[in-house]
């Protein structure tokens, strides 16, 4: 058995193929992820023509000092946030050789939800150096830890993907 679920080697091998066919470069922004979808890219061979760098930024300050998330975004509307994905995403481009970046932030629980913020709330954003951008708000559910991380790295994959044909 391998690291991940088949799907998610397959979409990650999509990536790798895809991107390499068009030299393109990736980068990656996790919080709620903690790696996992730079772990599932990385998982394929020839991944390193196409992953440029990962950035795991599980606190405030690590969104703020490594992504340059304003802090006034997170006073203003939290970590978990489209606000806080989007500068997540434009940091990850911007601060690396990519042609593309995700970005995830986002409750996986079990604890840490509110009514306003739920567990299972990610909010993933993808952007490219074209000014393309994709927000998706996913509402998973409290369907366990692990469920919400892998369902995220689904969900981050498919953005990607999705961004290349933008």
């Amino acid at each position: 058995m391998g690291l991940f679920p088949p799907d998610i080697l397959s979409a990650a091998e999509a990536i790798i193929r895809d991107f390499t066919a068009a030299g393109l470069m990736i980068s990656t922004a996790e919080s709620c992820t903690g790696g996992l979808i730079s772990g599932a890219l990385t998982e394929i061979s020839g991944s390193s023509a196409v992953v440029d760098r990962g950035f795991v930024t599980y606190t405030n300050t690590a969104k703020t000092e490594l992504l340059g998330v304003q802090a006034q975004t997170l006073l203003r509307f939290g970590a978990v946030s489209e606000e806080a994905a989007r500068q997540m995403a434009h940091g990850a481009l911007f601060r690396s050789r990519a042609d593309i970046a995700v970005a995830v932030t986002g409750i996986a629980g079990p604890g840490g939800g509110s009514a306003e913020k739920p567990v299972g709330l990610v909010h993933l954003a993808a952007k490219s150096r074209t000014g393309a951008l994709i927000h998706r708000k996913m509402l998973y559910g409290d369907i366990g830890r692990s469920e919400v991380r892998l369902a995220t790295v689904r969900t981050a994959l498919e953005m990607v993907r999705l961004l290349l044909t933008v």
